[in-house]
């Protein structure tokens, strides 16, 4: 199957955030061309979509997400982190069923594609029903395990390394744990040795709110960086999930170790955990992609409200409006996202990478006049411009015609139904 998108205004994401008229070739799930336009190519094209001078771009690459957490999206708000976990959240997780979470991760997957997001690094209890549901909607998932002293194990975390990678183009699996303040030395250890058996990165919770940071203090004489650091949890490589509180000694760790930062300033804003100081990270060098975190504690799935607070919060924390710019913080919700979960083939719009292709309407009063439009997107784009969503070659969400299409597996009204039955029986 060729489709061929053409009066399109481009930013392939391939350098900088330069913008072009062209086209973009789709055939089969990979990309064979992007560029300016070709006339030959309305000839071949099995369909062909006039993109009527709308912007194609690579999909939003969400890098940290618990999606099944949608049945407590606003059930326990306004908490502090460890309360809202202990007394909101754990209590009620325990309640769930692999079919339920499933059923929840569904959800997720359509408030994603609706908003652009064609990736997600993904961290819950149930793997293989996480799995079947992205594969089953058609949705990229790359996920990290989530062991800590309650639920999983490193036996699980290395069994679910080996069957769940490779078992579907859409989805992969790596080694993670939940955080270093839910898991034993032992544990740690244990995970560590994985690392060096497979010489694969780990990914983690770190150094999410200042209370952690000192309660790790406290134990081992070090910030939780250096600590997991010391015990070979990065090796080789991974990334800390939040990364709010780190010292120069910590991005120095991070630096020479190649772990790289996720930043979730939704959830982080929400719980009041702090700003993580994405400026230092960038002129550092280190990697840095955006996360939503779940939707319990954020609560909404958006890349475009996390991409105007990573840049937003900078600007207050440093007291400077020209920090922390819009095409910076596009490369981190696209290009460097991808680099950080793996996914290379899904950086740019350019032949050969695989089509996870988004559509935003600039017909739209929040889009006007295009002066910048990286900066349109940034600083006052919204879900509601995703005109479609393309995953894999296959498109998910579109409203071209003016109405909404969801191509997921399902209708989404039958979704909608079983996540409200599945809540019922949890909360009653």
């Amino acid at each position: 199957m060729k489709t061929r998108f053409y009066n399109a205004r481009i930013l392939s994401m391939a350098g900088d955030c330069s913008v072009i008229s062209g086209e973009v070739v789709v055939e089969d799930e990979k990309i064979v061309y992007a560029g300016p336009s070709r006339e030959e190519d309305g000839e071949a094209a099995d369909r062909s979509v006039d993109c009527k001078g709308n912007l194609l771009m690579p999909g939003f690459k969400n890098a940290h997400t618990h999606s099944a957490m949608t049945f407590l999206r606003s059930h326990a708000d306004d908490l502090p982190l460890q309360q809202w976990l202990t007394q909101q959240v754990f209590p009620y997780e325990a309640k769930l069923t692999p079919e339920d979470i499933y059923d929840l991760t569904r959800l997720a997957v359509l408030e994603y594609v609706s908003g652009g997001i064609t990736s997600i690094m993904e961290m819950y209890l149930t793997p293989e029903s996480v799995a079947a549901a992205c594969r089953d909607t058609g949705m990229r998932c790359v996920q990290v395990g989530g062991v800590n002293n309650f639920s999983q194990s490193t036996a699980l975390l290395e069994r679910w390394f080996h069957e769940l990678n490779g078992a579907d183009p859409l989805t992969s699996f790596r080694l993670g744990f939940h955080a270093e303040y839910t898991c034993t030395p032992e544990l740690i250890g244990e995970i560590a040795a994985l690392a060096q058996k497979y010489h694969a990165p780990v990914y983690t919770h770190c150094s999410e709110t200042q209370s952690e940071t000192q309660e790790c203090i406290g134990r081992y004489g070090m910030t939780p960086t250096a600590y997991l650091a010391s015990r070979g949890i990065f090796a080789y490589g991974g990334a800390g999930y939040h990364m709010v509180y780190t010292t120069a000694d910590d991005r120095r760790i991070m630096k020479e170790n190649g772990i790289a930062a996720v930043t979730c300033p939704g959830s982080n804003t929400k719980l009041a955990s702090g700003i993580a100081p994405l400026t230092e990270y960038v002129a550092e060098g280190i990697p840095t992609a955006i996360g939503t975190d779940g939707p319990a504690s954020n609560n909404c799935l958006d890349m475009f409200r996390e991409m105007f607070l990573a840049t937003g919060l900078q600007k207050l924390r440093l007291s400077d409006a020209s920090a922390f710019p819009a095409a910076e913080v596009l490369r981190m919700a696209v290009s460097t996202g991808a680099q950080v979960m793996g996914l290379e083939d899904c950086t740019c719009l350019a032949a050969g990478k695989l089509a996870d292709i988004i559509m935003i309407d600039l017909h739209q009063p929040n889009m006007q006049p295009l002066h910048a439009i990286p900066e349109n997107i940034v600083y006052s784009g919204s879900k509601s411009d995703i005109l479609m969503t393309m995953i894999h070659g296959k498109i998910l969400f579109d409203r071209l015609d003016g109405r909404e299409h969801y191509s997921v597996g399902e209708d989404p009204e039958e979704i909608y139904a079983r996540c409200r039955r599945i809540c019922e029986r949890i909360f009653a």
